[in-house]
């Protein structure tokens, strides 16, 4: 895992140009537990949102074969719900995956918290 190699702090009060107050800036509170956090709530909705997706998949597939029965406008529907469904539930799992194993320019934190 990556650590930051760049310390960063904030100017002091005389070299500040006069702003007394300045907002907030999340730079100078890093802290490294901050990237090690898991959002564990978004991982399971990006693992709800894979299975979902591939479930809705298999079903329009088996509707286009003639395995299940079925109008051939519900499987667009399923096969157009299953895309949506899968496709961000891949993205999301995947990068977590990659930040499980610790490769370069994965980290946790990019995944959004939800």
């Amino acid at each position: 895992m990556a650590t930051r190699r760049v310390r960063y702090s904030p100017l002091a009060t005389d070299d500040n140009d006069g702003a007394i107050n300045r907002p907030f800036d999340p730079r100078f509170d890093y802290t490294p537990r901050a990237l090690d956090k898991v959002p564990w709530k978004s991982i399971a909705l990006a693992l709800f949102l894979l299975f979902l997706g591939t479930g809705l998949l298999f079903l329009s597939y088996f509707i286009f074969s003639g395995h299940m029965g079925g109008e051939s406008s519900q499987a667009y529907g399923l096969l157009a719900l299953g895309f949506l469904s899968f496709l961000p539930g891949f993205y999301e799992t995947r990068i977590a995956y990659y930040a499980w194993r610790g490769a370069q320019g994965y980290r946790f934190s990019a995944i959004p918290d939800y």
